[in-house]
């Protein structure tokens, strides 16, 4: 396998690790099985996330809860920061049924409620400008997705490639470059995407040494993995990783 040389680097920074009391001010419901919620409160002041596939843990409280341990005894989940200001933050879920304590409370918790948020504890940055971009995923990698499509500058060979179950669950995304959108219908999640990617040859890479960012469900490992070797990409300049698991609610996906 012949590696390009990339220009861009992958960096650790590590993050004060700090625990934070918000409220829930606002819901908007994206598409049918995905919403954006805010979180407002003065704890918010310094919070940071230095890369966009960063994870903070969020912890479901009952109520107001008066130590760090008590918070950290919480149910919790993993998501990616999608934006925030000085007291607010956005946080996007894929909402699938009812099952589990994230997207019930995202989809039907009354705005005021309390939610803890921890973290992030440390990034991964990535310095530089590649000179290609190829980010993948499915629901739950849209808000690292958004991040990372924020960067791609204009003229720089680009692909953006995004199941969903049908059109009708199509977020709006603005993007560089038109969103390529894979819909798996009733076909498991993450099949749809692993066969996308599958179908890759040398020929569709974006560039000569691209960033390569693919997040969906575990499964998404392997042919994301393959896609690297095919495409000459070196495992270390690109993430690949699963962001959830299927039948596993308590699943963390790798930092």
């Amino acid at each position: 396998m012949n590696i390009a040389k990339s220009g861009f680097a992958l960096t650790r920074r590590p993050l004060e690790l700090r625990f934070r009391v918000l409220t829930l001010t606002a819901r908007d419901w994206l598409a049918p099985d995905f919403v954006r919620v805010r979180l407002s409160g003065s704890d918010l002041a310094g919070f940071d996330s230095l890369g966009a596939d960063d994870h903070m843990r969020l912890f479901f409280v009952d109520a107001p809860t008066d130590s760090v341990e008590e918070l950290r005894a919480a149910p919790s989940r993993e998501y990616t920061p999608l934006a925030w200001g000085e007291d607010w933050l956005d946080v996007e879920f894929a909402v699938h049924g009812d099952e589990g304590v994230a997207a019930p409370w995202a989809a039907s918790a009354p705005l005021g409620s309390v939610v803890g948020v921890g973290g992030p504890r440390g990034s991964l940055v990535l310095e530089g400008e590649p000179d290609g971009w190829l980010l993948a995923g499915d629901e739950t990698a849209i808000p690292a997705i958004r991040r990372f499509a924020a960067r791609i500058p204009a003229g720089v060979p680009a692909r953006i490639a995004i199941e969903v179950r049908s059109a009708e669950h199509e977020p709006p995304f603005d993007a560089p470059v038109p969103v390529e959108w894979i819909h798996r219908g009733d076909a498991p999640a993450g099949s749809a995407l692993a066969s996308f990617l599958e179908s890759q040859r040398t020929a569709d890479r974006p560039g000569e040494a691209p960033f390569v960012f693919v997040a969906a469900e575990s499964s998404i490992v392997k042919p994301g993995r393959a896609l690297l070797e095919r495409w000459g990409v070196d495992p270390s300049q690109a993430v690949v990783k699963g962001y959830w698991r299927r039948g596993e609610a308590e699943y963390h996906a790798p930092h």
